[in-house]
């Protein structure tokens, strides 16, 4: 049986194919589109899920959507009535879109592939829940699914087993811990569904002055988990902003302006919202532990993709062990709803270990094969050196050591926002220069913003206090102490930006200022060559560790093809392409012309 998901309108759209109950494919449209978060149809994605089923429309014996358009459009017209008439500009905005195209779904799915079968929208939630619990490696856990909204729940939390899932609790629009962290990261100058992971970055580097604030005037939360918002602060049900002028009064001023320099009060309400957001995740996740006695639990929703948050619950909650999707957000929408078909509708069988997931490492996106790459090289004259017979590792283990920063093009493209070692950039985490030379030379985006860890799993016990996998970059741990270097009393003095540039362990690369690092554990069985690659590191220096980050720019999409990925190799001052066994040298490479029209040959083919 073949179940293509789907997911739109919001953003991150995606599509995912699921065959006979296997994880098949799996892409987000803006990796084809190129335009970062895009929530338009996902045509580009829908295809090449088909393709890589190699079947066509015919085949398909389920679409399913990731939520109930009529019940959000309902939704919004409820907001609209009740604000009225301060949501006019909004609504105006907001209808043509939904009257084209949001609510004519079964035409958009026709015209896109020709299909003319059944379609099937679970809830929202219902879609994150599967998205959750289906591909973990628990054959029952609690799940706990919090984002900005679906069509009325913000949050939820209920229990999976075998080949169910059951929704216990929810909390409504408009009260959202998602909207909450989005407020702020609207009002500290970054974009809204694209920056939070901005804000949680920033935090570090504040104080939690605004936390009191925060609980008194914005937010009541419960000892369980349950909350409320004062709307009083927030116009995002009805405006074309997350907040208006008292937000601003509240805190002293009117939000930043989008690149305007940083200052002390954002890194503060950056640390403040971070500690509220972690706050209620833990009251949270130990209500659920007493509702269910459940010893493990799974998260999804985009306040999953809060791995400070993530890592807290592992640490100090009551489960014995979480799982979160790699997609937690609205792409992996698209996967959930596929999964919450063919388990909890369809009723067929689960089977799992307890042990192993069934997200085959997320690795589930397009892949191209040596001869695609080398017709892409050779039909451009770019000149590059061929390692046969598996040497890639060593030498790529030897650039690194050197100091270079590798662009890493290897296998299957990821699904979900984290680059996991097939659309990588990596660096040497033991060089104190590299974070700021991979933020202001190679990725062009903010210098204080951190890098994550890829660390052989077997060796995660050395270097950090994590004693299990995180092979999703979606766990925060600390440094273990040993590792870590003395502060000066100088240095620790230092304020706000300014502790950037110490290096505070042997790892410095990817140790952020409060000694914490986003964890990718590297795992043979799910990624041999990227294993491969660290273990020669290893060998070599004695370190198990290097920096991985999203081979991108900031404001751009994670590469796909390899058009997309020499590009960005051009455009930045990586040294080093490493495509299949081809690496190529940039002191080598002509001058990149301005006018190039050579990407979409090489997307699709």
């Amino acid at each position: 049986m073949n179940i293509i998901g789907i997911s739109a309108f919001y953003h991150d759209s995606a599509a995912v194919l699921v065959k006979d109950g296997k994880i098949a494919a799996a892409a987000q449209q803006e990796r084809f589109s190129r335009v970062k978060h895009d929530h338009r149809f996902p045509h580009e994605a829908l295809a090449y899920c088909l393709r890589e089923g190699k079947l066509t429309a015919k085949d398909i014996d389920y679409v399913v959507f990731y939520d109930k358009p009529f019940i959000k459009f309902e939704r919004l017209l409820e907001t609209y009535l009740s604000f009225a008439p301060r949501g006019l500009a909004s609504f105006i905005i907001a209808m043509p879109l939904w009257l084209k195209q949001k609510l004519h779904m079964p035409k958009l799915i026709g015209q896109s592939i020709g299909y003319d079968g059944k379609i099937i929208f679970p809830e929202h939630h219902e879609s994150h829940a599967a998205a959750a619990f289906f591909p973990s490696p628990y054959r029952r856990a609690a799940f706990l699914t919090m984002d900005g909204v679906g069509e009325w729940t913000t949050t939820s939390w209920g229990v999976g087993e075998g080949n169910k899932v059951r929704i216990e609790y929810e909390i409504k629009f408009p009260h959202s811990l998602g909207l909450l962290y989005s407020a702020f990261t609207y009002f500290t100058g970054f974009k809204v569904n694209s920056g939070e992971y901005k804000v949680m970055g920033l935090a570090p580097y504040g104080e939690p002055k605004y936390v009191d604030v925060i609980m008194k005037e914005l937010i009541d939360i419960k000892e369980d988990g349950s909350f409320k918002l004062n709307m009083d602060y927030f116009t995002y049900p009805y405006g074309l902003t997350m907040t208006g002028r008292a937000f601003e009064k509240l805190f002293g001023g009117p939000p930043r302006k989008p690149e305007a320099k940083l200052t002390q009060r954002e890194m503060d309400l950056a640390k403040s919202v971070q500690v509220v957001t972690e706050e209620v995740m833990l009251r949270t996740a130990r209500h659920i532990h007493k509702m269910t006695g459940e010893k493990r639990l799974t998260l999804a929703g985009g306040v999953a993709l809060n791995c400070v948050g993530n890592g807290r619950i592992l640490r100090e909650g009551p489960f014995e062990d979480i799982w979160i999707q790699p997609a937690a957000g609205d792409a992996g929408g698209a996967l959930g709803a596929a999964l919450f078909l063919w388990y909890q509708l369809l009723n067929n069988e689960r089977m799992t270990d307890d042990v192993h997931d069934s997200q085959m490492g997320s690795y589930l996106g397009p892949e191209y094969s040596e001869q695609e790459i080398r017709e892409f090289l050779e039909s451009h004259n770019y000149p590059y050196e061929y390692l046969s017979d598996g040497n890639v590792p060593a030498k790529v283990a030897d650039l690194i050591a050197e100091g270079k920063v590798i662009g890493w093009f290897q296998g299957r493209m990821e699904f979900g926002p984290r680059a996991l070692g097939s659309r990588s950039i990596i660096g040497d985490a033991r060089n104190p220069k590299m974070q700021s030379q991979m933020n202001l030379k190679i990725k062009y985006r903010e210098s204080f913003r951190p890098f994550a860890p890829s660390v052989l799993m077997e060796n995660v016990k050395d270097y950090f206090e994590l004693d299990r996998p995180s092979p999703y970059m979606l766990l925060v741990a600390y440094v273990d102490e040993d590792r870590r270097r003395q502060m000066t009393t100088e240095e620790e003095r230092l304020w706000g930006i300014d502790k950037l540039n110490v290096a505070r362990s042997e790892i410095p690369a990817i140790t952020h200022v409060d000694y914490s690092a986003r964890i990718q554990t590297v795992h043979k069985d799910t990624n041999p060559v990227y294993h491969r690659m660290i273990e020669e590191f290893r060998n070599k220096t004695g370190c198990p560790v290097i920096v991985n980050t999203s081979f991108n720019v900031r404001g751009e999409p994670i590469v796909m093809s390899p058009a997309d990925a020499y590009l960005c190799f051009m455009r930045t001052e990586m040294d080093y392409l490493v495509m299949g066994p081809f690496v190529l040298d940039k002191k080598n490479q002509p001058p990149l012309k301005d006018d190039i029209d050579w990407r979409k040959q090489f997307v699709l083919d």
